[in-house]
């Protein structure tokens, strides 16, 4: 595993987004996106996996999140302004293509990404997110992020993220303290998330309505494999299954999880490696 950092232009100002990239220097490129609040290392064992078959996997922690800066205007803390850091990341690296693996809101920047003419992103996998977004997800998502919590230790911020994030499916002990190993961040008085809480202050200052994707999904005409956690509220049933009509779309239901499965089971690693060997 390697470190690997990349200089961002913003709005405001140049920024600086860290990754950790896996196998060879010269492999096909997979990039892996995270969700609203997490980091690049919730892919490690995905990563691992794809690295052992010759791909080069790329995992950014996206503005604010992890190793990145934080923004100094939390008002930038979107998917077109992530989408602009990725970018800068892709032209980094230099690949004449690139497949796209995302979990919630780095499924929302893939599919973007994939509006964007002249694009090069030859597959994608869409983890628990799709063309609509019930106002409902988004109402619970916006009441737990961005809270300040502090916690004793890294042992109390475990129980928190196995209580909150239960839905990523049946994880192992070891999983579950590794997310927290990597998901924690010194602050006095213990640790917090590692992640700037002004993340949540988009969805705060404005009223919550339903996400219609419906036009963007329309446009993407690269091959997606679109994965659902059967017990999802962010993804419903009917939304999946409409998006499952379209040609090149392969819809997987995952039967014990919700939003978002996790990645890591060995079913779910295989799933996804064997529909970017595609």
């Amino acid at each position: 595993m390697k470190r690997r950092a990349v200089r961002w232009l913003s709005a405001t100002g140049f920024h600086t987004m860290r990754w950790v990239e896996w196998g060879p220097e010269d492999g096909a490129p997979v990039l892996c996106v995270h969700g609203l609040t997490r980091n690049g290392r919730d892919f490690d064992i995905l990563a691992q996996a794809l690295a052992a078959e010759g791909r080069r996997v790329i995992c950014p922690d996206l503005p604010g999140r992890g190793e990145s800066d934080w923004l100094a205007q939390a008002s930038l803390y979107q998917p077109p302004v992530y989408v602009g850091a990725l970018a800068h990341l892709l032209a980094r690296i230099d690949a004449p293509w690139v497949d796209w693996v995302g979990t919630s809101l780095g499924g929302i920047c893939g599919m973007l990404a994939t509006n964007i003419p002249g694009h090069h992103v030859r597959r994608m996998v869409l983890n628990d997110v799709g063309a609509l977004i019930p106002k409902d997800s988004l109402e619970r998502i916006r009441d737990y992020v961005g809270t300040d919590h502090v916690f004793a230790d890294v042992a109390a911020l475990e129980a928190y993220l196995r209580r909150v994030h239960a839905s990523f499916g049946t994880l192992s002990d070891a999983e579950w303290r590794h997310l927290a190993d990597h998901s924690n961040r010194r602050v006095e008085g213990g640790v917090a998330l590692h992640y700037d809480p002004a993340i949540a202050k988009p969805m705060q200052d404005a009223a919550v309505e339903a996400l219609d994707l419906w036009a963007m999904w329309e446009a993407i005409t690269v091959p997606v494999l679109l994965i659902r956690g059967a017990e999802s509220d962010l993804l419903p049933a009917d939304v999946a299954a409409r998006m499952a009509t379209r040609d090149g779309v392969r819809l997987v239901e995952i039967s014990d999880a919700g939003h978002a499965p996790a990645l890591m089971a060995a079913d779910q690693v295989a799933l996804v490696a064997g529909f970017l060997r595609g």
